[in-house]
């Protein structure tokens, strides 16, 4: 994007921005000062590159589009022990029905400024073979996470064939790396499925108090419509994993997603997902939930609800072509003692009319969860993949993507911000980048960029990893951008306060209702035919293209 463009963009945004205050203020946000949009979107780096696979490796499942040199669903750890050393991992290469030719990595070792890319062995177009454990057609969901001593491990879904069908096969593996990110092993099967499982939605986190535990949680999914929290750990620092074991599991007809291992700084483990029940009816419901374990995964408590998930889901306003976005999916992060933050897309501060940005905490660890409030400054644009971290002082830093600044329909103009808060009730919002085109993106059942981005913090500054669609065409749809810290920490540009509360008896009606099944139906059938096969197979009728 050159410098011309940037300050037309930063014109219109500002004037933008005074309308969509006004919008916020008369829904319930409280008083809001113009945004000053500062220097942070010309000091973006470019962490990507050309995709270092071929077009036509791993082969195609059939009927499907690949979109070469598109990246998508990053995340980024940064390395305790060297904090200039970062790692970011995305995919590479996105198929328009799942997965990928492979995952990439990203390692710098000079605060983020200059990236070197690495083939990661979890895929055949990366290398992987029957020899190395690593034969498969194409790669998911990469998650990255540093332990205590710098060793860097990386989690993948790795899949061959069409889910559930004869042939099929499918596992989660993990490769780590002792030199900062530039050189990885060969990869190690947590678990390996034929036609009869799918594991989904993995996340690895290396134990920040403890360099020999790293622990790994994803859902898997079966034909006898189960869909547990399934959970394994190391805990010699990756020399060797144990064998991979249920940890809840919801029963039939109901399943977990989007687990995701946060470790407090007691060494508490909580385990957070959301639990999708009635999977196969026409009124499915979803609930946050986390549970905990005081030693180190060896035993867990039944779960603490957070909140009802209640997200409807993104789509462009103009044409009504969906956007793969983060609904269903949360995040979260520890703060000091026993603070957790938990972000999520969700409808209902708009009664279902569109999905905003929802928050809530927690002071005991879990226990007990404050009432969800919506903390994107304008209520009437949707608001799509938040992203949470905390500082030490127990700031709560959150990235998302918006539509604020949509007013073409040729175009869907889409913003990242940055908004913060010391009390979880008064924040402060900031511009990241944009807007940018979001009808370049992959269309991946739904424009897509991915179901989660990354948030990070040196020192006391946060630093976005993220992806964007950029000027470079359809032959390069998407890129991954970095943030540096700057000069002036993403902090105060935006106040935004009193915002919208809403009370812990939320029941959707009528359309409302309607749109978060049709939501979690969509959600469903997400990641590549896996679900319409689950949902044929349970007697549910099948989904419309």
């Amino acid at each position: 994007m050159n410098t011309a463009r940037l300050l037309a963009l930063a014109a219109s945004l500002a004037l933008a921005a005074c309308g969509g205050g006004g919008s916020g203020s008369s829904a319930g946000s409280g008083g809001v000062t113009e945004p000053v949009l500062g220097p942070p979107s010309t000091s973006l780096v470019k962490a990507s590159a050309a995709s270092p696979y071929g077009a036509g490796c791993g082969g195609n499942l059939g009927g499907s589009v690949s979109y070469q040199n598109a990246e998508v669903e990053p995340y980024m750890a940064i390395n305790p022990a060297n904090p200039t050393n970062i790692i970011g991992v995305w995919q590479q290469d996105r198929w328009s029905d799942g997965g990928a030719h492979g995952l990439v990595a990203g390692a710098s070792m000079d605060g983020g400024q200059t990236w070197t890319e690495s083939k990661l062995k979890m895929s055949r177009c990366a290398g992987g073979n029957a020899a190395n454990g690593a034969d498969y057609q194409r790669a998911s969901d990469p998650w990255v996470s540093f332990a205590p001593d710098g060793t860097a491990y990386v989690i993948s879904i790795s899949f061959t064939g069409q889910t559930l069908q004869p042939g099929s096969d499918g596992a989660v593996l993990v490769v780590r790396s002792t030199d900062g990110g530039l050189i990885w092993s060969d990869p190690v099967t947590l678990i390996r499925d034929g036609q009869s499982a799918f594991n989904d939605k993995e996340a690895i986190t290396a134990d920040p108090t403890d360099s020999h535990f790293v622990y790994a949680v994803w859902d898997r999914l079966t034909v006898d419509n189960r869909g547990a929290a399934m959970f394994s750990r190391t805990t010699d620092g990756g020399a060797s994993w144990e064998p991979a074991r249920a940890i809840y599991d919801p029963g039939v007809d109901n399943q977990t997603i989007g687990n995701e291992i946060v470790v407090m700084q007691d060494g508490t483990l909580l385990d957070l997902f959301v639990e999708i029940d009635g999977t196969s009816g026409d009124g499915a419901t979803s609930t946050i939930k986390v549970m905990r374990s005081q030693d180190h995964g060896v035993t867990w408590t039944a779960p603490f609800t957070v909140a009802r998930s209640l997200a409807v889901g993104t789509a462009d306003p103009h044409t009504g072509q969906g956007v793969r976005a983060g609904a269903g999916i949360p995040q979260m992060a520890a703060g000091p003692g026993d603070m957790l933050a938990v972000t999520w897309q969700d409808g209902r501060f708009s009664n279902g009319d569109h999905d905003s940005i929802a928050y809530a905490s927690s002071s005991d660890g879990g226990r007990h969860w404050s009432q969800p409030r919506r903390i994107n400054s304008v209520a009437g644009a949707p608001a799509f993949t938040p992203t949470v971290a905390v500082l030490g002082d127990g700031t709560v830093g959150i990235t998302y993507y918006d539509f604020r600044n949509d007013t073409a329909a040729a175009t869907l103009p889409t913003d990242y911000w940055f908004t913060s808060s010391s009390d979880g009730v008064h924040w402060s919002e900031q511009h990241i980048t944009g807007p940018f085109d979001l009808t370049l993106a992959p269309d991946a059942l739904g424009l897509f960029v991915g179901d989660y981005q990354a948030l990070g913090t040196v020192s006391d500054t946060f630093v976005p990893f993220f992806v964007q669609t950029n000027d470079a065409g359809t032959a390069n749809r998407n890129d991954a951008y970095y943030l540096p810290p700057q000069p002036h920490p993403l902090r105060v540009s935006r106040h935004v306060t009193n915002v919208a509360v809403a009370g812990p008896q939320v029941e959707p009606g009528g359309r409302f209702r309607k749109r978060v099944h049709e939501n979690l139906m969509r959600l469903l059938s997400d990641e590549d035919p896996v679900w319409e096969k689950i949902r044929e197979e349970r007697g549910a009728p099948p989904q419309q293209p």
